[in-house]
């Protein structure tokens, strides 16, 4: 609210502006006033000799569709009756209106129960459980990795065979993967131990092991094992496969390469062998778009995380467009920067210094 005095002041100095010949609505604008205000606040000064703030005590009719007193009441005792009580309002709207009774809509209903603080779960049936997402962030390989496992068809309709695979998310590479005729966590164990030692894991600092909730990701094998390597696991939300969207772009990618067979693999090892051929050409020969075009070996491997090959590239444009500038119309060249701090499930709420104090603060318990 504005104070008295700074109305009083407004009015005299828009006052005296208007004396010395300016008109009122510039003066007003000026102000930060409408002419409205300035004839309301005048009328006050004229009327009561002061100006003040009247909306604090302004009188205000009662809403026409107000509730009465004896209606919100017969709302909290319908809502405590033994048949409702384990009711929310949509529904206990519906079953009054089938006895020919309307007291008001399920969304006053409602609001009369938040009033009351009685807006609560609802019956015997545990509280739904909101859970936190699961947000990681790496600034270098070897950080977080992400793994799953996809089908393969078999030999035979209801046959499969199963491909484990691990991915780096600061470099989208593939960091470990097989293929099992089954699904364990026995399995899943020997993976992820193989793939650390491989990566020289156990002499470097905590690791990040994201999954969903499938039972070889928590099965008590796997976890023993990733307690022992030092591995800290990190799960998706229940029934919500996009907490782990890069393991399934990632299968989605390998199962819709051309040579892929989607009728079926006749033998374990020739699954394996498509599988070994796919990893190499992921590695080595696909230019990830999500990596500025750098294959994720050159982005996992290399010192400089592939800034130095797309250092080149930029100096490739900028020469090409030194020697035909009027192709580029004054615009720049392409971006060819990639940002070092790669997000697993990113809360836009979240600022990354602090989600970094609290991936640290998680890897160091």
């Amino acid at each position: 609210m504005i104070s008295a005095s700074d109305c009083k002041k407004a009015i005299e100095l828009i006052d005296e502006a208007v004396e010395s010949g300016s008109r009122l609505s510039p003066a007003c604008v000026e102000m930060g006033i409408t002419e409205r205000t300035y004839y309301r606040w005048s009328g006050q000064k004229k009327k009561l000799g002061h100006v003040a703030d009247l909306r604090p005590t302004a009188k205000h009719p009662e809403p026409a569709n107000k509730l009465s007193t004896e209606e919100r009441e017969k709302i909290l005792e319908i809502v405590s009756q033994p048949e409702y009580k384990d009711l929310p309002p949509c529904e206990i709207v519906p079953a009054l209106a089938d006895k020919s009774q309307y007291i008001a809509s399920e969304s006053t209903f409602y609001r009369v129960l938040r009033e009351h603080d009685m807006a609560g779960h609802r019956g015997r049936s545990a509280a739904p459980v909101k859970r936190q997402i699961s947000t990681h962030i790496a600034t270098a390989p070897n950080q977080v990795w992400m793994w799953d496992i996809t089908y393969l068809n078999g030999p035979a309709r209801g046959l499969f065979y199963y491909l484990y695979m691990i991915s780096d998310l600061f470099s989208s590479d593939i960091v470990g993967w097989e293929v099992w005729a089954e699904e364990s966590a026995e399995h899943a164990a020997e993976l992820i131990e193989r793939t650390s030692v491989g990566q020289h894991r156990l002499s470097t600092s905590p690791l990040i092991l994201h999954s969903d909730n499938g039972s070889p990701m928590k099965g008590a094998t796997m976890l023993e094992k990733l307690y022992q390597l030092g591995i800290t696991p990190s799960n998706s939300r229940p029934r919500v496969s996009n907490d782990n969207a890069r393991a399934e772009s990632l299968f989605h990618t390998l199962k819709y390469r051309p040579n892929y067979q989607p009728k079926g693999f006749a033998t374990l090892d020739e699954a394996r062998d498509w599988c070994q051929h796919f990893v190499n050409w992921y590695r080595h020969e696909h230019h990830h778009s999500a990596l500025k075009f750098l294959t994720p070996a050159q982005r996992h491997e290399q010192p400089d995380h592939g800034h130095g090959i797309l250092a080149k590239r930029h100096e490739v444009y900028e020469a090409a467009k030194k020697q035909h500038p009027e192709r580029w119309n004054g615009r720049d060249t392409r971006d060819w920067s990639i940002d070092d701090v790669v997000y697993l499930n990113p809360d836009r709420q979240v600022e990354y210094t602090d989600v970094a104090v609290d991936n640290s603060s998680k890897q160091a318990s």
